[in-house]
């Protein structure tokens, strides 16, 4: 792993300074107040150890996209271990990461644009073919990718969606870069060619049978196209934004198929939602496109948009660790957050209790529950702030002071995930993890991220092809 430094920046902080800096320099982590005229009202009305806290869980979920990268390649480690290959969603969201980072003051502008053009540079430059080592195909990436070769690794399929959370950060990396310098117009053009070059007709399945027409999960050179489309409310609904502003023909056809297995549910009295039970589904595509006041048809009928239905899935999974139906160490108000983590593993089995390792866990209440076997994952919290700021921000807090000394809180703020019921405590951060921890936070603090996202054309007009309207 190649490691770079960047000045200004403090790796180490310890717990005794972590405190100090929390509870009596509300400006640490690089002076967040530089921008504070762009800070949104309500970030300005948080108290100082709230603004505190934020700024330093963003700052230092931010260092991982800076530590755990190959500069060279703009690559983005999958997670904070040494064996662990590149994640290109992870390097989608680093494009935009680094954006926040300059604007934090925490590296130059010259710095994430370099660290961009980078990025932008490997990936059309590499190798696109059939080769069961090659990069990418069709335009389109291999999940893993090599942190060093930037090949294919981990025998990982051509992802259409994460291929999409890469086109994500560079159409937002698009907008943001507007300077007329050469590395600026560089990444302009360059955006552009990795955008037109994806081919969505071809990551489409034959117009037949139960996922008609809609897009494939991926394709293996040894086996070919994954047999299951994207449908139903999930974390894809940004990939048929991009397909579709990026003049995809089967766009309105195939969004038409993912509509028709939305599952509609009310898991309480009084809070009804399109569900989804891990809550990344309900996060990944708010990191850029900002929902508030547009819904497409089916949202309509039910007179709500997507940002109010990510809202009322917070409130759910809240609801049921206040519940807390299987009886699990440590969940309540304030201390809950259900999604795909890591996890203490079988080996804490017992004659009546499961544990998992990595897996998607999440509920929709208490009638549709994934995997729930007692772990806990911060990101699940953090990376909701933008919907319900007051359950988030006491929630994030009480875990830091509940459980930050036990193993919770380390260099990159939290960790993956922890488990009260058996003392589990991750070694791990993941960058899917850690990358919409600091977007969310800056579309809390400022809207950034939606600003500049929401201006590209691309975006904009595949929300018109889907049929996204204003709200009445």
């Amino acid at each position: 792993m190649r490691k770079v430094s960047f000045p200004n920046i403090h790796l180490v902080i310890s717990f005794a300074g972590f405190l100090f800096l929390l509870f009596i320099v509300p400006d640490c982590a690089g002076n967040p107040h530089r921008v504070s005229k762009q800070l949104t009202p309500a970030y300005q009305s948080l108290t100082e150890n709230e603004q505190a806290f934020l700024d330093t869980l963003q700052h230092r979920s931010f260092l991982y996209f800076i530590n755990e990268i190959n500069p060279q390649k703009g690559l983005v480690r999958d997670r904070s271990t040494a064996y662990a290959p590149a994640s290109i969603a992870a390097t989608g969201f680093g494009l935009a990461v680094w954006a926040v980072g300059a604007q934090r003051g925490w590296i130059s502008r010259e710095q994430a644009a370099h660290l961009t053009l980078n990025t932008l540079a490997f990936f059309l430059g590499s190798e696109q073919s059939t080769d069961s080592l090659a990069t990418g195909y069709h335009g389109f990436f291999y999940h893993f990718l090599n942190m060093d070769s930037g090949k294919r690794t981990w025998e990982s399929e051509l992802s259409s969606l994460d291929t999409a959370l890469l086109l994500a950060g560079i159409r937002f990396a698009r907008q943001f870069y507007d300077q007329p310098g050469e590395t600026e117009q560089r990444i302009r053009k360059l955006t552009d060619s990795l955008t037109t070059r994806v081919d969505w007709g071809w990551m489409t399945l034959p117009d037949t049978g139960k996922y008609s027409a809609t897009i494939s999960l991926g394709w293996r050179p040894e086996k070919g196209f994954e047999p299951i489309g994207w449908v139903g409310y999930n974390e894809a609904l940004i990939l048929y934004i991009l397909a579709a502003g990026s003049g995809f023909p089967g766009a309105e056809k195939a969004y038409r198929t993912w509509l028709s297995f939305y599952d509609w549910r009310t898991p309480y009295p009084g809070i009804s939602l399109v569900s989804f039970p891990p809550m990344f589904g309900h996060q990944y595509s708010h990191l850029f496109v900002d929902f508030r006041g547009i819904a497409d048809a089916y949202m309509r009928q039910k007179g709500l948009d997507y940002f109010e239905n990510s809202r009322r899935a917070v409130l759910v999974q809240r609801q049921y660790a206040i519940d807390n139906p299987a009886g699990w160490a440590g969940y309540d108000s304030l201390t809950w957050g259900l999604t795909a983590c890591d996890g203490p593993g079988p080996q804490y089995n017992t004659e009546s209790r499961r544990f998992f390792y990595y897996t998607a866990r999440g509920t929709s209440g208490p009638d549709l529950v994934l995997n729930d076997d007692g772990t806990i994952a911060p990101t699940a919290v953090a990376a909701s702030i933008v919907f319900a700021p007051e359950l988030v921000i006491p929630t994030l807090l009480s875990m830091y002071r509940r459980y930050g000394e036990n193993g919770l809180w380390g260099v990159y703020g939290f960790v993956d995930a922890f488990n009260p019921t058996v003392n589990w405590f991750d070694k791990d951060c993941i960058g899917i993890d850690q990358g919409p921890i600091v977007l969310m936070i800056e579309n809390y603090r400022s809207g950034m991220i939606w600003k500049y996202a929401m201006e590209d054309p691309v975006i904009q007009r595949g929300l018109e092809i889907l049929g996204f309207q204003r709200l009445n």
